[in-house]
């Protein structure tokens, strides 16, 4: 983010100089007020108060895509110690699952509180800045954490940049599945439950790789592949992989048997665009579509 700039454009070019807020308390008010639009998280209490004994007030509570359970914590600049902060939140979090939960029931109702991912927590940090000691401690943490910085620019704008992020192991993908005809020719495997089990791990190979901030999120129904927000939602089916982007479905020209608009249609997983894929040259042809998705978040 440092190197980029801002300008405005009418009657010539003027730069926009970007700015840190003048108190925290600034930041947290933005982003509390668009949690959902900026990190893809359901707002469910400011300044949550951990009680007497553990003596803190975790700075916002919310709930992402997937149900797992969410810590923000801002600074306005740079603070050596708002990892170590968050995640002595994350100790109390773990040990106090049944008031969450109640929380989310009040807030967001009954069938939220009770699928809320706790294999999942995660911690985001809003700063102005961030040391390199920081960025060290969250790439071989075992937590899901994201390092992001922000800036002002004028009155109306904020950018976010995600500068790191502790992520799940990549997955090596299986030999490529062939089958030999009587005249020894090779051809792609038939769809089968071997050629399906390829395409799923081919498809999460390519989405882990699309970024170093990517993660992935197991669900029962679904594994997310997710940025600060979803991306992807995968759900193998017997014969077929289906992948949801948040890739806007009126962008893509829209292939019958490949590509599919479902909007306000009932799926696992969250995005619009559904992907099918049957093989590996699916597989091939969707990758620009995750790179789109990627992009989006």
């Amino acid at each position: 983010m440092a190197s980029l700039k801002l300008f405005y454009t009418r009657n010539g070019a003027t730069e926009v100089t970007p700015r840190l807020a003048e108190a925290e308390a600034d930041v947290q008010g933005l982003v509390e007020g668009a949690m959902e639009a900026m990190l893809g998280v359901r707002f469910l209490a400011s300044e949550y108060s951990t009680g007497s004994v553990h003596g803190g007030r975790i700075d916002s509570l919310g709930l992402d895509e997937n149900g797992a359970p969410v810590i923000v914590e801002y600074k306005r600049a740079t603070d050596p110690g708002v990892i170590n902060q968050g995640l002595f939140y994350m100790g109390w979090l773990m040990d106090h699952r049944t008031e969450f939960q109640t929380l989310v029931g009040d807030r967001l109702g009954a069938t939220a509180a009770s699928q809320v991912l706790w294999s999942a927590p995660r911690l985001i940090c809003i700063a102005g800045d961030f040391t390199r000691y920081d960025l060290h401690a969250v790439r071989e943490h075992r937590r899901s954490i994201d390092l992001v910085r922000y800036r002002l620019y004028g009155e109306h704008h904020i950018a976010m940049e995600t500068v790191a992020a502790s992520v799940a192991a990549r997955a090596k993908a299986p030999k490529r599945l062939r089958r030999i005809d009587a005249a020894g020719t090779s051809h792609p495997a038939q769809p089968s439950s071997a050629a399906i089990a390829y395409v799923a791990s081919a498809v999460d190979e390519l989405l882990l790789g699309l970024g170093e901030d990517v993660k992935k999120v197991r669900r029962q129904q679904y594994d997310a592949y997710q940025r600060l927000r979803n991306f992807a939602c995968v759900t193998p089916r017997q014969d077929k992989v289906l992948v949801y982007l948040k890739a806007a479905p009126s962008a893509v020209d829209l292939v019958p048997g490949f590509t599919r608009d479902v909007t306000g249609l009932g799926h696992h997983g969250t995005g619009d665009l559904e992907v099918q894929l049957r093989c590996e040259e699916d597989v091939e042809r969707a990758l620009e579509l995750f790179r789109l998705s990627y992009a989006a978040a």
